[in-house]
């Protein structure tokens, strides 16, 4: 029985909501509650909705959830952004994490098109 564990996309989020929680490790504790939260429940949202959306019995509500895990997608690469800008985190470091970004959400699309 296939699970989104079989799904690439799934695979390649882990790794990015990893790499999140280590780097905003080093953001300020006055952040904590503000945008140290806000990337992490993003990021992991991504994983958490194709998992959900995989569990569900139909195409439609999988579709669904994988629209919200773009929405997440987009919402972590804004957050990202503004932190570079606040000067939390390096510019190549921000480099890098788009490219995953950039990916994950081509894989999204590409996966909700083939539903």
């Amino acid at each position: 029985m296939k699970t989104h564990h079989d799904l690439d996309v799934w695979k390649k989020s882990i790794p990015l909501v990893t790499e999140i929680y280590k780097l905003t490790e080093s953001y300020p504790k006055s952040e904590l509650y503000g945008l140290t939260s806000q990337i992490r429940r993003s990021a992991v949202s991504i994983p958490s909705n194709i998992a959900e959306g995989d569990a569900r019995s139909s195409t439609k509500e999988f579709s669904q959830f994988l629209s919200i895990a773009l929405g997440s997608v987009s919402e972590l690469e804004t957050q990202l952004i503004v932190s570079n800008n606040l000067g939390f985190m390096r510019k190549t470091d921000l480099d890098v994490l788009i490219e995953q970004i950039i990916t994950i959400r081509k894989m999204i699309v590409g996966l909700k098109k083939s539903l």
